[in-house]
Order: structure tokens, then C-alpha cells, then sequence
């Protein structure tokens, strides 16, 4: 009898890993701006948040529990008057390098447009079709974006058909009274993300995308000279898109460099100095804001 109860369990454990759900997402509700309120709703919030992440299926691919996507989102509540509440929130996702312990950042991005309602102890609903709430709209879009930027790093422009699920839940809410879904209101929302990810005159964004991750990081473990030659030249992508259109709001072109800027400057500090001269110039040609960060590239190659 003890047999078939370990039997039973483990068989229950097995298919809750295989058909584990797309996201490992840490979420964190922050309401330290906020006095004098009750405190509970900001974690009963954060439990609903949390179970809505992990527990949705976002695609139809089954995920084991080791391929989940490790994400974190955290909320920050600085105006909360009854049903509604309004703040940031802010997104990160990373991925692991192949054949290693190493976590690669993908997004790390603040939204500081957020406001939504929420009644406690409520079940947070979505529709793709429809914009039912901003808190689940926003949440999802952040899922397909999250999903999708992953899939591009692993083939060639993959998340295409998460990228258009998020274009659909901007599309349902153009008219929502909610701040962050219209093209005119401000150059870095959630509108101009999305179109910058399928706008075809920036594809070379999500090439990069592709190349620096599964072409160059995923083999420098056993191939890093190879590996980072390929990063060398995965920066004329951006250098191209840089010289054909030099726009600082160019949204996912600026949250591109942002996250990867330190990542390069490691990447390059045992690289070749010809090599680190080129990587170097491109860098400070496309990314003036991180010119001091990756002078570093050229002073670590000196010195060894």
C-alpha cells in the first residue's frame, strides 16, 4: 500500500513538472509610500498577482519545470484611495547561458504608468480579446513580452507570435482611460515597445537579439573566442540601425544597450586589443551615454 502512495505521489509530482507553466515569477508589492491604510490588501494583491503570473498558460509548448522562465516583477503603490491604486511597475527577465551557471539579463524596464483597480479576494480575469482591466492587461502584456523576447534569443525572431498578443492587448485598450497603451502620449510606453519589436525597419534589433545570445554567449563556454567574435559583429546590427536613424526614442534600441551594457563591458575585457579597439568604438559611437563605462574595455585590455 505505502508503494502505490509513493507511486501516486511522485506520479503527480512528475506531471505537475512536465506540464509546469511557462514563468518562475517573483512578485513583490510595495506600498511603503502609503500610510495609515490597511496593509493586507497589498498582500493579499501581491498573492493574486503572483498566482496569475505562474499559474496562466501563456502558450500551447509544454515547459518543464527547468526551462521556466525566470522573471521578476515588482509594483510600487504611492497613491491608493479605495478600489484604486496607482504607481510603477517595473520588469525584469534573464535567461540562462548554455552549459553554464550564468543568468543573462534580457529586460530590465520601469513602467511608471500604472494604475488600476483591484477589489481584494476578487479573481484577477483576462481575455485576449477583450480589455477587460488594466491590472490584467498590463500584466499580460508584460508576459508576452517577457516570453517573447526570450524566444528571440533562442531562434531566429521566435517570439513573433507572443510579440503579436501583446499588440492585440494594446489594440483592445486604445481607448482605455488607463495612461501607457496610446502612441501619442508618450515615446516609451507600452504602444511604441511593441511596435518597435515588430516594426520590420528595426528587425536588425531582433537579430541582435538572436546572434549576441545564441550564436555568442551560448558557445563561449567552450569556444570564447569564437563566441565573442560573433558578439563583435552582432554590434554592427545596431551600429546600422544607430546610423540610419539616430533617434534617442528609439524605445527597445535604448532597453537593449541599458541591460547589456555592463555584460559587454565583461565580455571584452579579455578580448584581443584590435578587437577590443573596434568593439570600443562601436560601443561609444552607438551608446554615448555609457562612454566612460566601456572606456573600461580599452583600460582592461592595456593592463593584462
Amino acid at each position: 500500500m505505502l508503494k502505490k502512495i509513493v507511486f501516486l505521489v511522485s506520479l503527480i509530482i512528475g506531471c505537475i513538472n512536465i506540464y509546469a507553466q511557462e514563468l518562475r515569477c517573483n512578485v513583490q508589492v510595495r506600498s511603503d509610500q502609503i500610510q495609515g491604510t490597511n496593509k493586507q490588501v497589498f498582500q493579499t494583491l501581491q498573492k493574486a498577482i503572483f498566482e496569475f503570473m505562474n499559474n496562466t498558460a501563456w502558450t500551447n509548448h509544454v515547459y518543464s519545470n527547468e526551462e521556466r522562465i525566470d522573471c521578476n516583477i515588482q509594483i510600487t503603490v504611492k497613491e491608493h484611495s479605495g478600489d484604486e491604486f496607482k504607481g510603477s511597475i517595473q520588469i525584469q527577465s534573464r535567461r540562462p547561458t548554455f552549459n553554464t551557471s550564468y543568468n543573462t539579463s534580457i529586460i530590465n524596464y520601469k513602467d511608471e504608468n500604472f494604475k488600476f483597480n483591484y477589489v481584494e479576494f476578487e479573481p484577477l480575469e483576462f481575455s485576449i480579446n477583450e480589455h477587460r482591466a488594466n491590472l490584467t492587461s498590463v500584466l499580460a502584456y508584460y508576459a508576452y513580452i517577457i516570453i517573447g523576447l526570450d524566444y528571440d534569443t533562442f531562434s531566429m525572431q521566435g517570439g513573433t507570435e507572443y510579440f503579436q498578443k501583446a499588440e492585440k492587448i494594446v489594440s483592445n485598450a486604445s481607448n482605455a482611460a488607463e495612461k501607457g497603451w496610446k502612441a501619442f502620449e508618450n515615446r516609451k510606453n507600452r504602444y511604441w515597445l511593441v511596435e518597435n519589436i515588430l516594426n520590420d525597419r528595426y528587425r536588425g534589433l531582433r537579430e541582435f537579439m538572436y546572434r549576441y545570445h545564441r550564436l555568442g554567449l551560448d558557445v563561449m563556454e567552450s569556444k570564447p573566442q569564437k563566441g565573442r567574435e560573433e558578439i563583435a559583429s552582432s554590434l554592427t546590427l545596431l551600429q546600422k540601425i544607430y546610423r540610419e536613424k539616430p533617434d534617442p526614442y528609439l524605445f527597445l534600441y535604448n532597453l537593449i544597450l541599458n541591460v547589456k551594457s555592463d555584460e559587454l563591458v565583461n565580455v571584452f575585457s579579455e578580448s584581443f586589443m584590435s578587437e577590443a579597439d573596434r568593439v570600443y568604438k562601436i560601443l561609444v559611437e552607438i551608446d554615448p551615454t555609457h562612454s566612460d563605462k566601456y572606456r573600461k574595455i580599452k583600460e582592461k585590455n592595456k593592463n593584462s
